[in-house]
């Protein structure tokens, strides 16, 4: 088969987040001996991680993101653009939608596969892409995240960012999904949260996974009390998550376990979460090209996310070293997370606290959770299980032609 994935950022093998499932999707569809093509945004920096993936992939073109719009301009689309303000404020490139459509005129691919559904608008409506198969890969419905970011934010500037986001959001979204030749979830929850809004939509879910070989099972290194969470805080639910931690659980923490350490790992944390370092308990890292360290470092990985959605590969990074989790109930979707079995599932702040403050003093049930939490990446999250699932499902489409929607022969 032939597969252009087309990605919001580019997937190189030094990424954080969501974008390490591309990279890993990729790579192993490569091994099975499929042509495999990207195209990605990425700023000139990233450039010098091509080496990683190339190897991978029989193109690939890097395509600059866009500069950002004058505020005439961002005014003009809000009210005139077809594509909602959320999508086009910062990826509404005609370089990227002509990019995607010369590599299947040339090549002829199978299918296009937009990862996160932001990439969408350049295979949906796109006057200039040959017939092709189209497929929707939501990380995180965009209209459901932006729908409970809004009724979680208090009247003020951010609850009036979340309305101007849903503007035109959830029509143009499902009108996308509902065009499309299938659309792919990464956890049951995911899917079921689609079907309730648009009961036709054709889906499979198609999981996250891990490299539980690079991510090797290993001891504490030495005896540091210490959390670490791990995050791209470009994506606003892990700058929330990280403040959330600080003002609410971090106080009640410190007052019973003064010698904890915090480790905020991951690119771009803003200033607000930069200016937590001048507690010098809490080290906040920047990016950093391996993340394998940190969470050897940290005894207890956490999780206390309450914004967006979608499956949280961050978890499954840290379960494989074999470090225990404490997540919130939506930082945990998606996993089949048994309290006190193979993670600790705390949603309120005193929840929080006892629960870390458990995995601290109770070597029993440490050594319990993070066993158990290994176990099941290995049997359920293994990289290789979620693409061989993911190739049986586009196995499965290519006995079909691509949707009306294209008219040009493939």
């Amino acid at each position: 088969m032939k597969i252009l994935f087309i990605c919001k950022e580019f997937p190189h093998s030094k990424v954080i987040g969501g974008p390490i499932i591309i990279y890993n999707r990729l790579k192993y569809f490569s091994k099975k001996n499929h042509l495999v093509s990207l195209a990605a945004f990425s700023p000139e920096e990233e450039k010098k991680y091509i080496p990683s993936v190339k190897p991978f992939c029989h193109d690939l073109k890097l395509v600059p993101i866009p500069p950002k719009q004058s505020t005439f301009k961002t005014t003009w689309n809000f009210f005139t653009a077809p594509v909602p303000h959320y999508f086009l404020r910062v990826y509404g490139s005609q370089n990227m939608a002509k990019t995607i459509a010369d590599m299947v005129q040339k090549d002829r691919y199978d299918f296009v596969i937009a990862e996160y559904s932001v990439m969408g608008q350049f295979i949906h409506n796109n006057p200039l892409l040959p017939a092709v198969r189209r497929i929707f890969s939501v990380h995180e419905c965009y209209y459901l995240a932006r729908l409970k970011a809004f009724h979680h934010n208090k009247f003020g500037p951010e609850k009036l960012k979340e309305a101007i986001n849903l503007k035109g959001l959830k029509k143009y979204e499902f009108d996308m999904y509902r065009n499309a030749d299938k659309v792919l979830t990464l956890t049951p929850q995911g899917k079921e949260e689609l079907l309730e809004i648009c009961p036709e939509l054709d889906i499979a879910v198609v999981p996250h996974g891990v490299d539980v070989e690079y991510f090797s099972f290993s001891e504490l290194e030495g005896k540091e009390k210490s959390l670490v969470f791990v995050g791209n805080y470009l994506h606003y639910p892990n700058v929330d998550a990280v403040l959330y931690f600080h003002e609410e659980i971090w106080p009640q923490l410190k007052s019973r376990l003064p010698e904890v350490k915090f480790y905020v790992v991951g690119q771009a944390p803003p200033p607000e979460i930069q200016n937590l370092s001048q507690d010098k308990s809490i080290i906040v890292t920047g990016r950093v090209d391996d993340v394998r360290p940190y969470l050897k470092k940290g005894r207890i990985f956490i999780c206390p996310v309450r914004l967006g959605g979608g499956f949280r590969g961050k978890i499954l990074e840290a379960m494989a070293i074999g470090r225990p989790i404490i997540s919130t109930s939506l930082g945990a979707e998606g996993f089949p997370a048994v309290h006190r079995e193979n993670i600790i599932r705390a949603d309120t702040t005193e929840e929080f606290t006892q629960g870390i403050l458990d995995l601290i003093n109770d070597d029993r049930l440490y050594q319990k959770i993070r066993n158990n939490a290994r176990q099941l990446v290995e049997e359920k999250y293994a990289w290789e299980k979620g693409v061989e699932i993911m190739e049986g499902v586009l196995e499965k489409m290519m006995a079909k032609k691509p949707s009306v929607q294209n008219q040009q022969e493939i």
